[in-house]
């Protein structure tokens, strides 16, 4: 019963599937595949305009590629102090980057605002002792579980093209987000000026999936080289758009996390009505942040719950982090709310 991640979860069953059928036979490799040719029409149809778009193995990869082609070596990617590519991601960023370096601003929430990101922007603007911001970068799902608003992630694209900088969406669980906030794919990204996409699918039910979906086509016209040259072009690249197909026909990707969203809900309501229990952050898709009593937590972990502790406070309750995956059993949540009961 281990809450520690949804990376925790294996792949689903239709993924599996998928990656046999196209196990099948010789093709063409490095993406010339008819496969993954109707793919990427696929994805083009999901966002509802043309895109370039590229298969990699994890998000690290994505998210450091993709950022790597925002910004000179010279410049700076502002994003939340909390964002994965800040402080979860090693080197991976500046060093694909050519040693652009990532920059946090805070804000409550795990979010930043389009007035801070201006702010940061044009701090030390035109200066040569400052790193220059030219990108921004959003996570979504934050890394604290709630959502950028389509209008918000608007107002941070609206600073971006009127400061000419690029705008990067970290969604290693963006289909959490999509189906939290019932918007479309085009909605939260393109048409609220995002110009890249690191479209996560390994959270969420693939085997090792992530995407880059390019929207500003002329960012990702060269992407292709940057992708070789770290060593993140698959030669059987029909493996991964397997994976992408499955993952997208009959929203797939949606269902998965709808459940996920839906399994984090039921579990913070449960956890909310037992005493002692502070639920820190509103639940908006499939993480949950509470704090427990600490004798709560030794319960919960006496009887093989797995989940990963954020620290003590100075009033004995224990700071944690559950998240749901997408195969969860309702059964399994019940489970934790009932021994952490019995605890109370």
């Amino acid at each position: 019963m281990n809450f520690a991640s949804d990376n925790t979860a294996g792949a689903h069953p239709k993924i599996m599937e998928a990656i046999v059928r196209a196990n099948a036979g010789r093709v063409l490799p490095y993406g010339r595949d008819d496969e993954t040719t109707r793919v990427r029409k696929l994805v083009d149809e999901t966002f509802e305009t043309e895109t370039e778009v590229f298969f990699v193995a994890t998000g690290t990869a994505a998210n450091s590629l993709s950022l790597s082609v925002t910004v000179p070596p010279w410049g700076a990617i502002a994003c939340h102090a909390t964002a994965h590519i800040h402080d979860h991601e090693s080197t991976g960023p500046s060093l694909f980057a050519g040693g652009a370096k990532t920059m946090g601003i805070d804000g409550p929430a795990g979010k930043f605002t389009a007035d801070a990101l201006r702010t940061v922007a044009l701090t030390g603007r035109g200066d040569e002792h400052y790193a220059q911001v030219r990108a921004a970068s959003v996570t979504q799902l934050t890394e604290k579980g709630t959502t950028y608003r389509v209008e918000e992630v608007a107002a941070i694209g609206a600073v971006c093209r009127d400061l000419g900088m690029n705008l990067h969406m970290d969604g290693a669980r963006f289909a959490n987000a999509v189906a939290s906030l019932n918007c479309t794919p085009a909605e939260m990204t393109w048409k609220a000026g995002v110009d890249v996409l690191s479209f996560g699918g390994t959270k969420n039910g693939c085997l090792a999936l992530d995407a880059v979906v390019f929207f500003n086509k002329d960012l990702g016209r060269e992407f292709l080289f940057q992708q070789k040259r770290s060593g993140h072009v698959l030669s059987k690249m029909r493996m991964m758009a397997a994976q992408m197909e499955a993952y997208l026909q009959d929203d797939l990707w949606l269902k998965n996390a709808r459940h996920s969203n839906a399994m984090a809900t039921r579990l913070a309501d449960g956890l909310a009505r037992l005493p002692g229990v502070e639920i820190t952050q509103a639940v908006e898709g499939n993480q949950v942040f509470p704090r427990l009593p600490k004798k709560m937590v030794t319960a919960l972990k006496a009887k093989g719950f797995q989940f990963y502790e954020r620290g003590e406070g100075p009033d004995g309750k224990v700071a944690i982090r559950l998240v749901p995956a997408f195969d969860i059993p309702p059964e399994d949540v019940d489970a934790f709310i009932q021994t952490a009961k019995g605890a109370a």
